[in-house]
């Protein structure tokens, strides 16, 4: 099995409201905030063990604010979207650590099951399961689902300090489960001319293609996701060639599709809806930018409104959708001017 580096390319996951000391497994005051939110995230957990996205972790529930959500209980919505469940998992894992209450080990434990359940046989994550339809079905890198899970799936296998609890059985079934999605990761890399290249944000679960999800998110190269999937990969301590190989073409490919000489900006625009609007505007002294997506084809960055129909500039697209979605960003500068540059120097040693 390989192994990964403990802290070199930290996660952050924080949630800003938890404010817990170092230490200790008395429920003091410090505690509070985080069992609180602990408390929270076990009543929304569904039977399947994992946990629906999008809602107010640190809201304190009422009783009968608990019931109507524990009512819910059997819904099939459980998902890995927007750091839903393996963001539940370790609150309850620090939860357990600092409490020794062992009613979030074992919530902690039902949720790790069901990602080790939702894997397709390929080593992909889809972004919800058991509800496999639509898009949710496809092997999802969007808003870091997939890389998320393997992330905890990682730190569970290292026994970082929260994760002392799960049993060596556990560990290997996710060493496994770690395996077989670096292949998949790999598999799906785009290759374009005979080139590798980077990562669609979802990639059919049967062809390993890059896919749709909502209509304005076509199948494309990911300016953005891909830069979350190398810097798992940069975490593998002593990768083999294909490893190392897969991180050099898709670091090399963002170096060649950078922006250069323009700036994202938001102007007064008087009688719209955000009062506001995004242009982009000529500047030879801006960061680099990198589009959101890059077409299969021609490489070059694509906005799309909500018909689907991809357009060469900001300026082409809805309003809406202009105004409504992350487009343009310097996506991949920490990784080109740190993250890569420390992983070379390590690769070296």
């Amino acid at each position: 099995m390989r192994s990964f580096r403990n802290r070199t390319f930290p996660v952050i996951l924080l949630i800003a409201t938890i404010n817990v000391s170092s230490g200790g497994t008395d429920q003091n005051t410090s505690d509070a905030p985080l069992l609180q939110i602990a408390d929270t995230v076990l009543i929304y957990q569904r039977s399947t063990g994992g946990w629906p996205s999008n809602y107010d972790r640190s809201e304190p529930l009422s009783k009968d604010k608990q019931a109507t959500i524990l009512d819910d209980r059997s819904k099939l919505d459980s998902t890995m979207d927007n750091g839903a469940t393996h963001q539940e998992i370790r609150i309850l894992a620090e939860a357990y650590r600092k409490s020794s209450e062992k009613k979030y080990r074992d919530a902690a434990m039902r949720g790790v099951q069901f990602l080790i359940d939702a894997q397709y046989d390929n080593g992909g994550w889809p972004q919800r399961y058991p509800q496999l339809s639509g898009y949710h079905q496809h092997i999802t890198y969007n808003d870091h689902a997939m890389i998320g899970v393997m992330e905890l799936f990682r730190d569970i296998t290292i026994e970082d300090e929260n994760f002392h609890f799960v049993p060596e059985d556990f560990r290997k079934t996710c060493e496994v489960a770690l395996e077989k999605g670096l292949t998949c990761i790999l598999k799906t890399q785009v290759v374009i001319d005979g080139h590798l290249t980077a990562w669609c944000a979802q990639h059919d679960r049967t062809t390993l293609k890059p896919a749709k999800a909502r209509s304005y998110e076509l199948p494309s190269l990911s300016g953005s996701e891909s830069v979350g999937i190398i810097r798992y990969l940069m975490g593998i301590n002593n990768p083999d060639k294909n490893v190392v190989g897969s991180i050099e073409a898709a670091v090399a490919w963002f170096k060649r599709m950078k922006l250069t000489g323009i700036r994202q900006v938001r102007i007064e625009a008087p009688g719209t809806e955000k009062g506001s609007d995004k242009i982009v505007i000529q500047d030879p002294n801006a960061p680099p930018l990198w589009g959101r997506f890059y077409d299969l084809k021609t490489q070059k960055p694509f906005f799309c409104s909500r018909d689907g129909i991809p357009k060469p500039s900001l300026s082409d697209i809805s309003y809406e959708r202009r105004n409504g979605y992350s487009w343009l960003g310097e996506y991949a500068r920490d990784l080109l001017n740190k993250h890569y540059p420390l992983w070379k120097e390590q690769q070296h040693r």
